[in-house]
This record gives C-alpha cells, structure tokens and sequence, in this order.
C-alpha cells in the first residue's frame, strides 16, 4: 500500500472525519460503517470492524473493501473520513493527482467508483468480480490447466513491523518534508547478494531458480522505481542521482525496495506461468521479507532520511 503503498493527506484545513459529529461517548464512527480511509497518500474504502477507546482516544479497526484481510488495521480517527459524495469527490481528487487512471486495474483505486449494492454486499462483489476477471484472462491464454495469473496464487505477506515501516517513510517523505539521503549502503544490489548468500550457505548450493528470481526483483525495481515507486519530492532527487547508465539498485537502498512488494500483486496481474512457479516465487519473495525484517536494524534506519533542501527552502506547507 504502499507504495504498496501506503502524498498529500488530509491536512490543509481539512479534518480527516470529514466533518463528522462526535457521539455522546466522543466516537466519530461506529462498527459496520462503510467509511473512506487514508493510506499513505491515497483513500480507499473501507469498514470499521471494531472499536476502541485506548489511552483516551477512541481506535478505529478497519478492513480494506476487495483487500486482503492482511491489511486489516487499527487507526486513529484523522486517517478516516465519512462515506459522504463530498467525500468521495476528494477521494477522486487525490487519485487523480496520483496519476491513477480510471479503467486501470491499480489496485485500491477500484475504490472510487460508487456503487449502488448495499454495504454488506460490497466486499463478495468485488470477490466474484474479481474471480470472473481470473477466469477470462485465463481462458484468453489458452492454456487453462498449464497456466494461472498471480492474482490466484501470488499472496505477499508484508510482516507488522514493515507495515509500520511502509507507513514511517511515508510520513517522512509527505509530511516532514524528508527525503532518503543517497546512495544508501547496503543499497539493494549488496542487499540481493547478502540474501542469496545466506541462501547458498542454508541450502549447501547455489540454486539457480532463487538466483533467477533475485535478478528478476532487481530489473524490476529498476524499471519500476521512476515509474511507481517515488513520491512526488522524491522526483528531483531521482534525476540528480540517477545520470548516464547508473542503476537505481546500486543507488537506492530497502525503503524503496521494500514499496516495490507492495506493488508485486500489481506488477503481476497480467502474468501467467505455471502453478508450480508462482509457488516457489511466492515462498521466495516471503522468505526474502523475513530477511529484511530480520536485518531490519540494519537495513532500515531512521537516520537514513534527511531535509529536503528544496522543501525547506521553499518554505514549509507549500506543494512542491
């Protein structure tokens, strides 16, 4: 989410509530409402499942409509606005700056159509929705029993702790006015080669089809990071330190590799391949976010993110 993953939010003199009233009790939202809620820099509809008051603020639990319940999270009440037409024209708004196309399949995006279905309804619509898109493309390629799409079988389980890290770069970049300071060390090609070594000492040999796969996440965190995996202040930066036949992967380092796995399913959709190499990708990709997380004091710091000198200069609460 993002990017997969999770610019602009809710702030400029807006509440995120979207004007709602309080109850007698301070709740703004109630379980079983169907609300829009912040992601990052996009909104996406959703439900509250649950609610709590901790340490004196109340805690929204929220499910994701047509997203896996991996997502499922609790929130506080500005990452969430009411399911209002005032609403959803800004929901609109911010897909449209964020260069999402209408008729794409990208993701939550699907979200700003309304529908008409009752809210209980609006999750199995998207499930069945979805199936039937599975089985056209399917029968399209002609090889129904040989080959299946990702959206069937590919299912990455970002772990807790890089979910919160996905959502701490995020508020660094678009709300602190803060950029990662490059060329990051361990960049993502000495990050690749720590994991397949670790890998060819676990396993005793160098297996080819991990090393296949590990060349694979580099070109195409190459091709995708100008595309899809920078935010808007990010831009300029890109363009000062990526010149001539540089690499991206010897440049940026795991905070932008790790926005390109939640923009896998995406990147995927449209691909077929054997049952069996979905698997043994999936179970790669997995094993390889264990990885980070298991170096995640190394890989991911907090010190790696700088003021951006052009936001500062610009003065704060512009739009660059």
């Amino acid at each position: 989410m993002g990017s997969s993953s999770k610019e602009e939010t809710a702030s400029d003199g807006d509440t995120a509530s979207g004007g709602a009233s309080p109850s007698n009790d301070g709740r703004l939202f109630s379980e079983g409402e169907r609300v829009l809620a912040y992601h990052g820099p996009r909104v996406y509809g959703a439900k509250v499942q649950k609610v709590e008051l901790r340490k004196k603020e109340w805690k929204y639990f929220v499910h994701y409509l047509g997203w896996n319940k991996n997502w499922d999270e609790w929130v506080s009440a500005d990452r969430l606005l009411k399911h209002t037409e005032e609403n959803l024209v800004k929901q609109k708004a911010l897909d449209k700056k964020q260069g999402v196309e209408k008729g794409t399949k990208s993701g939550r995006s699907a979200q700003t159509k309304t529908r008409s279905s009752a809210d209980t309804k609006a999750e199995k619509d998207d499930t069945k929705n979805n199936a039937a898109k599975g089985k056209k493309r399917k029968n399209e390629s002609g090889n129904e029993k040989d080959n299946v799409s990702a959206e069937k079988l590919l299912k990455i389980q970002i772990p807790a702790t890089l979910k919160k890290q996905l959502i701490d770069d995020w508020e660094n970049i678009t709300q602190k006015d803060k950029v990662v300071k490059l060329p990051r060390s361990p960049n993502v090609d000495d990050i690749l080669s720590k994991y397949l070594e670790l890998r060819t000492k676990k396993d005793g040999m160098i297996n080819d089809s991990v090393g296949e796969i590990l060349k694979g996440i580099r070109c195409y965190f190459d091709k995708a990071l100008p595309v899809m995996l920078l935010y808007k202040k990010e831009r300029r930066q890109y363009q000062e330190a990526i010149v001539d036949d540089v690499s991206p992967s010897t440049v940026y380092g795991a905070e932008h590799l790790l926005r390109l796995f939640v923009k896998f399913p995406e990147l995927f959709s449209y691909v077929n391949m054997e049952e069996e190499t979905w698997t043994r990708m999936q179970q790669t990709l997995l094993d390889f976010l264990k990885f980070l997380q298991k170096n995640q004091s190394n890989f991911l710091l907090s010190s790696a993110y700088e003021s951006d000198k052009v936001s500062d200069g610009k003065g704060k609460g512009k739009d660059d």
